[in-house]
């Protein structure tokens, strides 16, 4: 077993600290708690392979999220992943509230349900969005405004039916 470099002293503060917001950015992809679960654990173990420096608990956060993006979209891009169809589990510890609000969020294409994470769940800017997602400002703010237009609909209809 390789031991941890300096900076990971303890891989156990790091796991549970990172961990609920790395299951709920995979989960956001995956659509399903396994899949999440297992992508969380690759992020893991490439944090302990690779044990990059960090400038400081933000980059060290935006990291994780990168490396967890990445990993869901390659497993999506999997021929298994591309020929099945997720069960759709809201397993994440949500409110009876949130769970109404994330089924909406679920159903948007992953580039709007990845933007409305970020910014309103971890509270990342848009300029921070960006840099993690390695995309220009305006497209994440363009991203943004969608996603809230589209689930402005679609929860005003949800509530309208219901109501």
């Amino acid at each position: 077993m390789s031991s941890l470099s300096p900076g990971y002293n303890n891989i156990e503060e790091i796991v549970e600290k990172h961990s609920d917001m790395l299951l709920r950015v995979a989960f956001t992809y995956m659509k399903n708690i396994s899949d999440a679960e297992d992508i969380v654990q690759e992020v893991f173990l490439r944090l302990v392979r690779e044990y990059p420096s960090f400038e400081n608990d933000e980059h060290e956060k935006a990291w994780l999220i990168r490396v967890a993006v990445n990993l869901s979209k390659n497993r999506l891009k999997t021929a298994w992943f591309r020929k099945t169809e997720p069960i759709y589990d809201l397993a994440v510890n949500f409110t009876d509230e949130e769970k109404f609000v994330m089924d909406a969020v679920m159903e948007l294409p992953s580039k709007y349900r990845t933007v409305i994470l970020l910014y309103y769940h971890e509270g990342y800017s848009i300029k921070e969005i960006a840099k993690i997602l390695a995309k220009k400002e305006s497209t994440i703010s363009s991203r943004l405004q969608r996603a809230r237009a589209r689930l402005k609909t679609k929860l005003k209809e949800d509530f309208d039916y219901e109501g």
